[in-house]
């Protein structure tokens, strides 16, 4: 029997250190990459060093097993989001996201191709109750690329999209090309190129976002990390629209 433990035991940790080997050759590999490329890492897997960690967050905005972890309950008084520390121009920004799992259901309407909402016979926009979760990337400080579980994917920018006093063509740049995400519980990778008032998304390798205008964007900003939702006081469970999330490997290539 004893034999048997030890053999177990053996087994077990060599298994262990095969997996921790492979995740060190992985990680070694992307910053390999990056590095090569010309791009500056943003996080380094071990705290937020180089973050603006919201005053009053109370642990909420973490680091766990290498990765930003995020809870959605933020105690911060003002802005929840987390920000860097250094303010960027134009950018090739790459990072990874995942939804830890949907905070429940959410009133989602159907986005069109033009990015107008689906109405009913009496104009009504039309809602369906589905699973979601909902963050985003701070573009500057201010305009969000989505990221959540509507059908339409993410990507999409909301400001642009809902802005009426933009031409039909460029409300219809903000919303996405394709569905791109992966199932909650999975990664996700962003590659976004900021230049100018201009934003090119790509999720999961598909081009999603071709050029979207931002308007009115500052000159220079800092990369967010967006808070979203948190307790329904009403129920005292998580708002349907919260940001259960985790972020991970995430690079910056500033442009001339």
């Amino acid at each position: 029997m004893k034999k048997i433990k030890s053999l177990l035991f053996t087994t077990l940790f060599s298994l262990l250190l095969t997996q921790c080997s492979t995740t060190n050759k992985a990680i070694n590999s992307t910053s390999n990459k990056f590095n090569k490329e010309g791009y500056t890492s943003l996080f380094n897997g071990k705290n937020l060093s180089g973050w603006k960690i919201p005053e009053g967050d109370n642990g909420h905005w973490k680091v766990l097993n290498g990765v930003i972890d995020y809870d959605a309950l933020s105690e911060a008084k003002g802005n929840k989001s987390l920000f860097t520390e250094k303010q960027f121009r134009d950018y090739d920004l790459h990072l990874e996201w995942r939804f830890k799992k949907h905070s429940g259901l959410y009133p989602v309407p159907t986005i069109l191709p033009n990015g107008d909402y689906a109405r009913d016979t009496t104009g009504k926009i039309i809602f369906t109750m589905l699973p979601n979760a909902d963050s985003g990337i701070l573009m500057r400080g201010k305009d969000q690329v989505q990221v959540w579980c509507w059908p339409i994917g993410s990507g999409e920018i909301w400001g642009t999209r809902l802005n009426m006093e933009l031409p039909s063509e460029e409300r219809a740049k903000a919303v996405p090309k394709f569905h791109a995400d992966n199932p909650v519980g999975q990664w996700n990778t962003y590659d976004i190129n900021m230049r100018g008032d201009r934003v090119t998304v790509y999720l999961n390798n598909i081009l999603v976002i071709e050029n979207a205008l931002m308007p009115g964007i500052p000159v220079t900003g800092s990369i967010g990390l967006q808070h979203h939702g948190g307790i329904d006081k009403k129920t005292g469970e998580y708002d349907g629209a919260s940001s259960l999330i985790q972020f991970r490997n995430i690079w910056i290539k500033e442009l001339n």
